[in-house]
């Protein structure tokens, strides 16, 4: 079971917590998190005052996305927790090594490990472009196998480590998988690395499980790449997977592992059943109205 312990409300304040929750002290390991679903989880951390070491390529700013690792840095200190920025690239072993290394000289160990890099393309497998194709084979599934193998010796000697990765279940439907073939691939491999780990080091005490929303997360990616105004209207704010996050990572690891887990699911299992202060715009997302857009 799931800890009960109430999530924080959606928007909440940075520092709301005080520092001192059920994370205060432990030290995550994030691929990516720049932005989106990856600093609001590294922001839910942080008002609990955790300490977060991000690996990430975006040094600089984007000219159409916002946000780098070091802006992110500054917001995760602002909110109450320590911050390493490590410019790097997951798909590389080298900077994975040092990220490491860099995470336990600063920080003493590694109690968590985020997944959280990864790169969509919706393309159809005519369309898709070989690079691409294996762009997101490199990031999604190389780079959670190497980052969360990497750490293994450090989340041996945690309290309570956890691999978090964020990936889906398993739904090998024709309207998952031939969707966009090349990128459910790559997500599906995401899940299956993580899995494994939870199978290979299940007796370590190691718990690896995936987080998946039911709704689309309003992200610059949503906006962007997925689909526009129409999806941003009935999607869910990044803030609803960082509460679903927290709620897996602050539960013993060894009662929970090798699960693909939704999102909503878990907030349920820990008591919130209304979901509307995570709409991205007023009104909750409805799945009568939209069954294309929700997980089944």
């Amino acid at each position: 079971m799931i800890p009960t312990t109430p999530p924080a409300a959606a928007g909440a304040a940075p520092g709301a917590s005080g520092g001192v929750g059920l994370l205060s002290g432990k030290t995550i390991l994030m691929s990516g998190g720049s932005r989106g679903i990856g600093l609001a989880i590294a922001l839910r951390a942080a008002r609990d005052g955790a300490n977060i070491a991000m690996l990430a390529k975006t040094d600089t700013p984007h000219p159409k996305l916002p946000g780098t690792v070091h802006t992110a840095a500054d917001e995760i200190r602002a909110a109450g927790g320590q911050a390493l920025p490590i410019v790097g690239d997951v798909r590389d072993e080298a900077s994975i090594t040092e990220a490491v290394m860099r995470t336990v000289g600063e920080f003493g160990g590694i109690d968590i490990v985020v997944n959280n890099a990864s790169v969509i393309d919706l393309s159809g497998s005519l369309e898709l472009a070989t690079k691409k194709y294996d762009l997101m084979q490199d990031v999604n599934v190389r780079g959670t196998f190497l980052l969360s193998r990497a750490a293994v010796p450090q989340l041996k000697d945690a309290e309570n480590p956890h691999i978090l990765s964020l990936s889906p279940p398993l739904n090998v439907t024709p309207k998952w998988l031939g969707a966009h073939t090349g990128y459910s691939l790559a997500k599906f491999g995401m899940t299956m690395a993580t899995l494994g780990l939870a199978a290979e080091f299940a007796e370590a005490g190691i718990a690896a499980n995936t987080l998946w929303p039911r709704t689309t997360i309003a992200t610059a990616a949503v906006q962007n790449v997925i689909g526009g105004d129409r999806l941003m209207a009935v999607s869910r704010t990044p803030e609803i997977y960082a509460d679903a996050a927290y709620e897996v990572l602050i539960a013993p690891a060894r009662e929970r592992t090798g699960q693909t887990l939704i999102v909503e699911d878990v907030l349920e299992a820990a008591g919130v059943t209304d979901f509307s202060a995570y709409a991205a715009v007023p009104g909750t997302p409805d799945e009568a109205l939209y069954p294309d857009i929700f997980l089944d």
